[in-house]
């Protein structure tokens, strides 16, 4: 597949899907929203939901975010090794920061290979 699709191509797919989507198309919209900020990992609530948690004076975000601070008391064996998953963690990350531009480097790139790309683009349709 890879072989067959090229980047510019694929560039070429993403530009005209940003058009339809940008013309109103909600196929269009919601393929670009599916990649680009992927699908909601969790339902959100019923407004009765919320209404019955108002009442009863819960706090689900409160809840949510002491969860895990409950568990670590609970079950300190389930928690031994956090530190060296963090240790981990760091240092994958440094060694990304390490490899790859920043953001306003990666930015200025992008900026660079648009400018030198031809003006005009033909969008393309999706299929319905």
């Amino acid at each position: 597949m890879l072989d067959a699709v090229t980047l510019d191509d694929w560039r070429d797919v993403i530009t005209g899907t940003l058009q339809l989507a940008k013309g109103g198309d909600p196929s269009a919209r919601a393929w670009l929203a599916q990649h680009l900020v992927g699908k909601p990992e969790t339902k959100a609530p019923t407004p009765l939901t919320v209404v019955v948690n108002q009442w009863s004076g819960r706090d689900t975000v409160a809840e949510r975010l002491a969860k895990p601070l409950i568990d670590r008391e609970l079950y300190p064996f389930m928690h031994q090794n956090d530190a060296w998953q963090e240790g981990i963690r760091s240092a994958i990350a440094t060694e990304l920061a390490e490899k790859l531009p920043p953001p306003e480097i990666a930015e200025d790139q992008a900026a660079a290979r648009v400018s030198t790309e031809s003006a005009e683009v033909i969008p393309m349709q999706l299929a319905k």
